[in-house]
């Protein structure tokens, strides 16, 4: 089984690089986790929507192979990031070839807060509905960064929010078979 995963920080020392890098950890053995890098994407312009750059057609085709795609987003001002936002618009071009239509799609992410993403999750997953795809409702991660001990060392150490991340990356692997 192939999940890609895209992380929406572009940031160095993310706290959601450091959430993806403990769910690849995690993950079951036997999956395969594939990051789908944004960092080279260009801003979404409707001109190239017909004549895709290099790194959004690899992009694309990574979301289309993998069996299943997991967004981990860091929440901006209530919403999803800009890089997360720019990765969809790519993902859904040109209008009608959506590489998530019928994909088992999850989200998770990270903030130093006790809400821990939860809105600007619940808008990305607004945003894919539009695409079709099946969407994992439950477990949710909204992951409280103060908690984690990421924000201390870099990793996430605290062993309660190990399994937590555990629990869910497990339950997105059975979603994924359940829903290929």
């Amino acid at each position: 089984m192939k999940i890609a995963y895209v992380v929406g920080s572009l940031a160095k020392e993310s706290i959601n690089r450091a959430l993806a890098e403990a769910i690849v950890e995690l993950a079951p053995e036997g999956v395969e986790m594939v990051e789908a890098e944004i960092a080279d994407l260009p801003l979404f312009n409707r001109d190239n929507e017909n004549n895709f750059p290099e790194p959004a057609r690899k992009f694309k085709d990574l979301l289309t192979e993998a069996d299943g795609v997991l967004f981990i987003t860091p929440e901006h001002n209530r919403s999803y990031s800009a890089p997360i936002h720019n990765a969809v618009e790519w993902s859904s071009r040109p209008y009608g070839e959506w590489a998530l239509a019928g994909k088992p799609v999850a989200t998770a992410g990270q903030s130093p807060s006790g809400l821990g993403t939860a809105v600007g999750q619940a808008q990305l997953r607004q945003s894919l509905l539009f695409m079709g795809p099946k969407l994992m409702s439950q477990p949710e991660a909204y992951i409280d960064g103060t908690k984690t001990g990421v924000l201390e060392d870099g990793k996430i150490t605290n062993e309660d929010s190990r399994a937590v991340i555990k629990q869910f990356i497990e339950a997105f692997v059975q979603f994924v078979a359940d829903n290929k």
